[in-house]
């Protein structure tokens, strides 16, 4: 397989491994991803819910165990891949993540949940890769002039989000749940387009990695065979031996019976499809669990009015606590039926 050329930097695999928080990818999946060659992702969300003072000194905390975070990746990855975080433009410590991450040697940063349109800000131009998560032609359009206006910039890549994604999504909420939203095949034969006018005004390729119910060597062939330069999965690398989530958190989404996932509406303010376990049964039922402690994560949220503490069920989530966690997945969760290692399943993709 011919390599993928990013920007000046190599990739021997058109892999990304989707980021996932509260500590679902972290060091172990991440560097496990790099060393087959494709790009491990780690989530800064609430990396840091292991200090022993994150509850006292959440942000503290959280910048301590990026930096960690990314240097046990880079030594596991041995130079092979690349690593690369995850940032929600939601979160209160987006800049300050972005930024640790790039003085810690990240090779490229990948954000979402809101548009990024700051982010060349805090990323020195030859630092590190950037890249927006889009979920439309439209919204490239807009983070791609708006990078190019202000900072003279350009997505090093980009990360094609369907409807089929896990986790938050961008898509309105009323679409999702009549599954009016156009398929991830659609809107990538429109950002296919929309990016060439770009790619010839730089004179480079921008790679268009498309993700959301990619499962399959077929998926990944369909989706290149419309434009695309590769796949991001997530869901998938949960049932590694590598995933840095709780056994329990694995087989939690092994054992989820695909009729049981649901859209719910996120504390961040935006929809997102997770596995109906006791938590979201109970919001469904009275409404609101009021918060008891606030981590300070989310930019827009009120502990006085939100539904719930995303970072509580989150974190009780990947301790594998089924009552009281939130447990975001892929569509195509009913599939995922065993344990594997993120070696055997980049084989299995074909790569």
């Amino acid at each position: 397989m011919a390599l993928l050329s990013i920007n000046g930097r190599e990739l021997k695999i058109p892999l990304i491994q989707g980021g996932m928080g509260v500590g679902v990818s972290l060091e172990r999946l991440a560097g496990a991803v790099a060393r087959c060659g494709g790009i491990g992702c780690i989530s800064t969300a609430d990396c840091g819910y292991r200090e022993e003072d994150f509850l006292k000194k959440p942000e503290e905390a959280n910048l301590r165990a990026l930096k960690k975070e990314i240097q046990k990746a880079k030594e596991i990855s041995q130079g092979v891949g690349l690593v690369a975080i995850n940032a929600m433009v939601a979160t209160q410590q987006y800049a300050e993540a972005v930024k640790t991450a790039v003085e810690s040697g990240i090779d490229a940063i990948i954000s979402g949940a809101g548009l990024p349109l700051d982010l060349p800000e805090f990323v020195p131009e030859g630092k590190a890769l950037i890249a927006p998560i889009v979920s439309s032609d439209r919204a490239f359009k807009v983070i791609a002039k708006s990078w190019e206006r202000n900072y003279h910039r350009f997505p090093d890549f980009i990360v094609l989000e369907g409807p089929k994604a896990g986790g938050h999504l961008g898509f309105k909420e009323k679409e999702l749940l009549e599954g009016t939203c156009q398929s991830v095949t659609e809107i990538l034969k429109n950002l296919v387009e929309a990016v060439k006018p770009y790619e010839e005004a730089i004179g480079r390729r921008i790679p268009i990695f498309a993700a959301g119910g990619i499962w399959d060597k077929a998926d990944i062939e369909e989706v290149q065979d419309l434009g695309a330069a590769g796949v991001q999965m997530a869901t998938r690398f949960i049932a590694t031996e590598e995933c840095d989530a709780s056994q329990a958190y694995k087989d939690t989404l092994i054992n989820a019976d695909p009729g049981e996932v649901h859209i719910i509406h996120s504390p961040v303010g935006m929809p997102g499809r997770a596995v109906a376990t006791p938590l979201i049964k109970r919001l469904e039922s009275i409404g609101r669990i009021p918060p008891t402690h606030c981590s300070r994560c989310i930019k827009t949220c009120n502990p006085g009015q939100v539904p719930y503490c995303i970072t509580k069920a989150l974190i009780e989530a990947v301790k594998g606590n089924y009552e009281e966690g939130l447990f975001f997945t892929g569509s195509n969760v009913g599939k995922l039926t065993g344990m594997t290692t993120v070696p055997e399943l980049v084989k299995e993709l074909g790569f």
